[in-house]
């Protein structure tokens, strides 16, 4: 009894971080990113100071000038690896324009978060934030907080352009899983 009790125990478990996953803006995804960004702000990755290096010429939704960051972060009990990009803009904006003031062409910071094993295992385990310059989160037009499994519907969002990246690990800078 003990067995079947802790197996559908398990499941449910399961099934509700699933179930979380499949949608971006609640209460729990808005906790999960000021965690995000507590860890992205201890590492110095985001906030007063932040570590720079040479952005680089981008395109939208991201920026025109982008700066992108690979760590591993603990977050709400969480470990994984951690993508921090800075999205700079407007239009037209160059690099020397970034490096000379950073706080000026600061226009988001946009993360992908490697969450545990089935936390949103048909997307690799992402959870995605898109952050304004002081470290709120961005909203959609309809108000919902850009924070968890963004666009897990595939109608637009992080979810839907990341999907098709090269490789298996969503992202477009760089094959961090390798090669199988």
């Amino acid at each position: 009894m003990g067995r079947i009790l802790a197996s559908v125990t398990a499941a449910a478990l399961s099934a509700a971080s699933t179930l979380h996953a499949q949608s971006a803006g609640t209460e729990a995804d808005i906790a999960d990113a000021q965690s995000v960004w507590n860890a992205m702000t201890e590492a110095g990755l985001a906030g007063p100071g932040a570590i720079m290096t040479l952005p680089y010429d981008g395109t939208e939704p991201h920026g025109m000038q982008l700066e992108t960051f690979f760590s591993e972060a603990t977050a709400d009990g969480h470990s994984g690896l951690l993508v921090v990009k800075r999205n700079y803009g407007p239009e037209g904006v160059s690099a020397e324009d970034v490096l000379a003031d950073p706080d000026a062409h600061l226009a988001a910071i946009t993360v992908m978060f490697q969450r545990e094993d089935g936390y949103d295992p048909d997307n690799n385990n992402w959870f995605y934030a898109k952050y304004l310059p002081d470290g709120s989160l961005d909203e959609n037009p309809a108000g919902m907080a850009l924070a968890g499994a963004v666009g897990h519907d595939m109608s637009g969002g992080c979810i839907a352009c990341h999907v098709g990246a090269d490789g298996d690990d969503y992202l477009f800078t760089t094959d961090a899983f390798g090669s199988e």
